[in-house]
């Protein structure tokens, strides 16, 4: 929220407006007087990285009566305020609206009991209302993300996975109780991400009346597979078809009964809210929170109140009521138990994402079918090293081992290929890779050539390899294209091919966004906020060098989740006037009580102002002001384990990879027969092999378009010192 409502300020001030903070929600505009108070420039900086809000909240009972809502107008008329960005749930947004609705009424009231002016009246005739969704449940149409949520799936996982070594150790079952209430959003996403056994959400209950026995029969298996640890998610609004509420106290007694095992619950509660926002919630916002001022500064008389959200990862504006009576729709249907149409409603991903955890916790596979053709699946991983490789080697072995196939782990990447390092992989070989960083299988960047094409010729003929699926980065691309472009000489490599992409860099086209990305970007985010701390004590300038060679999306995205002053891309460049102004506003920002500055370089801005010459410079012209360090975060980006996006967006593309081998097997079109397969447009796209050499710009090893350079505007605003300066672009449009 606290970016939200950074953003929310900063794009306001700048387009000229006079802000002010409404502290303690409803129950502050009620009470008025200091509690609605003028937001400056300043006051927004610093709180990029706090949970919770800075403005406070509260639930008010006065705000639902007539009489509440005309005190809120008075309090509102009296700062001449007619326009409100509200961030909440859809009871906070109904709440806006309906004020909307009885605007005039309340103007003439207090018109004729005197209390504002008839001028006061007449020059806020109405009042226009932006909405942004606050709430970690993820529950409101409109949206395909709402603030928060990212985050307490964070927490989740955190969690999941602590409790995981736990529960391993002592060969122990876990209940894991997660909020939600009427959407299961966060329990199935946390499920999917942890490799949790089993899941109880609201909207999908158990198909059959004795699911205890069933949830049990798998449990059990999954142990006499080799499974160590048991842990079983259950949403708080969790119930079967009956409408009889699920609790994790009764899962537990069920647990303990069917398996005679310990059996411990955990209720994470206000966890999930709490803590530092992740780095796609901050972004999310900090794009949401700019549109919601642009938006409601531009409203006139008329204009319906608007929610402001994302959808195919791209910001959206829709009408507010529209989306709050759908999201009561879902409600409602979980309410009457008409939970197919509950699901439906909940949209595409929500059901894919339920089908394939129902596949993935299997204790065993299906048997193959009789007759079928059992395709033999050449699993890879090539490129850096990226978080959310295992996972997705992980669905990929699991999903084509259920469909009937026979999977195929290589090690070391292309390498594997080569000296023909490959094995079968079992059904349990990949159990517990999801929550891990790194690579099991190994990678490496070797691009073959020459002798090495015969030698990967022969391994796919001695192992009769029918398809391949290379999970990784440039270099693995560029293998795969090898392999396609040489099918002439070698009918071996004459097979369907899927790149599906995961690298750090975030830099291929056909994908908007790589495995592995988030991870990195979060473990940036996590380091420049343990370097402010230190900055800010002690009067000093940071420069912060991230990785990307020459794409700069870590940067630009690190420097947008941690409010950097600055950020140097390679597509940018750096110049001589860049760098005079920048010292000329660190040297002024210290002389007048500063005690902070970040800059965000991408490794290869510049072949020549380094990293250590930019310290260098500003160290010398800084004088006594200040203190300039650096901080190379090398390859602690590359690390730690996956973040839930990488790990849900992993599993994603894999099952789409596999489910493209079955249907170019089974006589799909010749020009796919080598593809990538990536998000694009927040849906999942298929691009041929052939066309990704004209996409890319091979010189400098990045995709000739990248969409988040349209974010670029956005960024430099809200970076600036203060409203209004422009000093690198001044025509830039924020929202082009």
């Amino acid at each position: 929220m606290n970016a939200a409502v950074r953003a929310v300020v900063r794009t306001a001030l700048d387009l000229g407006a006079e802000v002010y903070g409404i502290h303690e929600g409803y129950q502050g505009m009620i009470l008025g007087e200091n509690y609605i108070r003028p937001v400056n420039w300043d006051m927004v900086g610093g709180i990029l990285h706090k949970g919770g809000t800075i403005l406070g909240t509260a639930r008010s009972a006065e705000f639902r009566t007539y009489e509440g809502r005309r005190q809120a107008a008075s309090n509102l008329l009296r700062h001449e305020i007619d326009r409100l960005v509200v961030i909440g749930g859809d009871g906070s947004l109904t709440g806006a609206n309906q004020l909307r609705q009885e605007w005039n009424e309340h103007i003439g009231e207090l018109v004729n009991s005197g209390e504002i002016s008839q001028e006061v009246g007449n020059r806020h005739s109405y009042l226009a209302i932006v909405g942004l969704v606050g709430s970690i449940d993820n529950d409101m149409v409109g949206t395909d993300m709402t603030i928060g949520a990212d985050t307490a799936l964070h927490r989740i996982i955190e969690a999941c996975d602590a409790i995981s070594s736990t529960a391993a150790s002592h060969q122990r079952a876990f209940v894991v109780e997660v909020m939600g209430r009427n959407c299961g959003y966060l329990a199935l996403m946390g499920a999917l991400a942890s490799g949790a056994d089993w899941v109880l959400i609201p909207e999908s209950p158990p198909d059959v009346d004795n699911w205890e026995a069933k949830m049990c029969e798998v449990l059990r298996a999954g142990r006499k597979m080799g499974r160590r640890d048991t842990i079983v998610i259950v949403a708080e609004g969790a119930q079967d078809r009956h409408g009889n509420p699920i609790t994790s106290d009764y899962v537990k007694k069920v647990l303990e009964d069917e398996l005679a095992e310990d059996v411990r619950v955990t209720v994470l509660g206000h966890v999930q809210r709490g803590g530092s926002p992740s780095a796609y919630d901050r972004v999310l916002s900090t794009l949401v929170g700019a549109a919601a001022a642009t938006t409601v500064l531009q409203a006139g008389p008329g204009d319906e109140a608007v929610l402001i959200g994302t959808s195919d990862n791209k910001i959206t504006a829709q009408p507010l009521m529209e989306c709050v009576e759908k999201t009561r729709e879902i409600n409602q249907a979980v309410r009457e138990r008409d939970f197919e149409r509950a699901t439906d409603l909940r949209g595409k991903s929500f059901k894919e994402s339920f089908r394939m955890f129902r596949t993935l916790v299997r204790a065993m596979p299906h048997p193959p079918k009789p007759n079928q053709k059992r395709l033999r699946i050449a699993i890879l991983n090539a490129g850096g090293p990226a978080a959310g490789m295992n996972a997705a080697v992980r669905a990929a072995a699991r999903l084509a081992i259920d469909n009937g196939h026979i999977p195929f782990g290589v090690y070391r990447g292309f390498r594997g290929l080569i000296t023909d390092n490959l094995t079968e992989l079992q059904w349990m070989s990949v159990n517990g890779w999801s929550p891990t960083g790194g690579s099991e299988l190994g990678t490496s960047r070797k691009v073959p050539s020459g002798s090495d094409l015969y030698a990967i010729a022969r391994t796919l003929e001695t192992h009769k390899i029918d398809g391949l699926i290379m999970i990784g980065g440039w270099a693995g691309y560029r293998s795969c294209l090898r392999l396609y472009e040489e099918r002439r000489i070698f009918p071996a490599f004459n097979i369907p091919i899927v790149c599906v992409p995961a690298t750090i860099n975030n830099n291929l086209p056909g994908a908007e966004l790589s495995i592995g990305a988030d991870t990195a970007l979060n473990n940036i985010v996590e380091a420049v906020d343990k370097i402010k701390q230190s900055a800010v004590a002690s009067n000093r300038c940071f420069i912060v060098e991230v990785m990307g060679r020459y794409c700069g999306y870590l940067a630009l995205m690190s420097a947008m989740a941690t409010g950097a002053e600055r950020v140097y891309l390679h597509e940018e460049g750096i110049t001589l006037h860049d760098l005079e102004t920048d010292v000329k506003l660190l040297v002024d920002g210290f002389q007048q009580g500063k005690r902070l500055g970040l800059m965000i370089r991408n490794e290869e801005a510049n072949p020549l102002y380094t990293t250590a010459f930019l310290a260098a410079l500003f160290e010398q012209e800084g004088g006594d002001l200040f203190d300039v360090r650096t901080a190379i975060l090398g390859h602690m980006q590359q690390g730690g384990n996956p973040t839930p996006f990488d790990r849900i967006m992993a599993t994603r593309l894999t099952a789409r990879a596999v489910e493209f081998l079955e249907a170019q097997m089974n006589g799909g079109d010749p020009e796919m027969a080598a593809t990538c397969v990536g998000m694009v447009g927040g849906k999942i796209h298929f691009t041929p092999l052939y066309e990704i050499p004209r996409l890319m710009d091979e010189r400098f090893d990045r995709p000739k378009y990248e969409w988040w350079m349209g974010l670029r505007p956005i960024a430099r605003i809200l970076a600036q010192p203060g409203p209004g300066f422009h000093e690198s672009n001044p025509a830039e449009d924020p929202l082009n």
